[in-house]
């Protein structure tokens, strides 16, 4: 069953666009990433998305159901998480996320400690007193308390340190195992390309790639390293080279070329060592950005 359809959604801005045309289908169970810069128009995409922002052209369903039309009961199969959590200052955590659950009718109270427990989060804590990190922590649990079929989270380990990251994710695969589909922004490449099934990439409000994670990597582009004799500028004169960087006698660079024209001419050159490997998610992505 398809879980979100985007059909040439379009948000503009008086003097600007946020997104124009964006069209990809998120099955259900999927963790989906979207990966982009400040500023390429993913945030502005999942507001619209949850009717947040009016679209000013195109459609889009969740389950099915029109994200204009019926966002009430849309807002009650979602949990979402922002990019930057803004709460009731003198309230405490616990206080915040009880008041939470009451608008999902959500009864099972326990499930708040027990996420709480896993994040290290001190529920008795004022929001005023958390750190930034411990905020987003409250967003998690906010986001996911309710068990919702679809979870969006915008940039959502911001704040988070490299083991409360890991906790996080641990808590997403599980909410995943339990059915719901995960839409997952984000620009720190690593965690989609180790978390997500399929990638979309968006630029300047337009998207430039929807693709499975394995085949955006291995599609037709390599990451090239030459180790030369001696040290000296590489000459590669033809065309399918990006992001090429010399450092002594190391020359590394992406390829989307004709590899036999490439070989023959590496053939030429003093060479002590060839490595010929896939590129990572971030060096795809920089070169859909060049």
């Amino acid at each position: 069953m398809t879980a979100v359809e985007l059909k040439n959604l379009s948000k503009y801005y008086k003097k600007s666009c946020g997104i124009e045309d964006v069209s990809l289908t998120i099955q259900e169970g999927e963790i989906f990433g979207f990966i982009g810069p400040n500023g390429a128009g993913k945030s502005t995409t999942i507001r619209t998305l949850l009717n947040l922002l009016q679209p000013t052209g195109g459609s889009a369903t969740i389950f099915g159901k029109d994200i204009v039309s019926n966002s009430k009961e849309i807002k009650k199969m979602v949990g979402y998480l922002p990019s930057e959590v803004h709460y009731y200052d003198d309230m405490r955590a616990i206080d915040l996320l009880l008041y939470s659950a009451k608008f999902h009718h959500y009864k099972n109270t326990e499930r708040i400690h027990e996420l709480a427990e896993k994040l290290q989060l001190d529920l008795n804590k004022k929001i005023e007193d958390l750190s930034f990190g411990n905020r987003k922590k409250v967003g998690i649990i906010q986001a996911i308390l309710h068990e919702p079929k679809l979870l969006i989270l915008d940039e959502p380990t911001g704040g988070l340190d490299p083991l409360m990251q890991n906790t996080f994710f641990e808590l997403i695969s599980k909410e995943r195992e339990k059915g719901a589909t995960i839409f997952f922004s984000s620009h720190i490449l690593s965690e989609v390309q180790k978390m997500c099934d399929r990638v979309a990439i968006i630029k300047d409000g337009k998207l430039v790639a929807v693709e499975k994670v394995e085949t955006l990597i291995k599609n037709n582009l390599k990451k090239i390293s030459l180790t030369m004799k001696n040290e000296e500028e590489v000459s590669l004169p033809f065309e399918g080279i990006a992001d090429k960087q010399t450092r002594e006698k190391n020359t590394t660079f992406l390829y989307s070329g004709d590899m036999k024209q490439l070989l023959n001419h590496l053939s030429s050159l003093d060479l002590t060592d060839v490595l010929i490997q896939e590129p990572s998610l971030d060096e795809v992505f920089m070169h859909y950005y060049e």
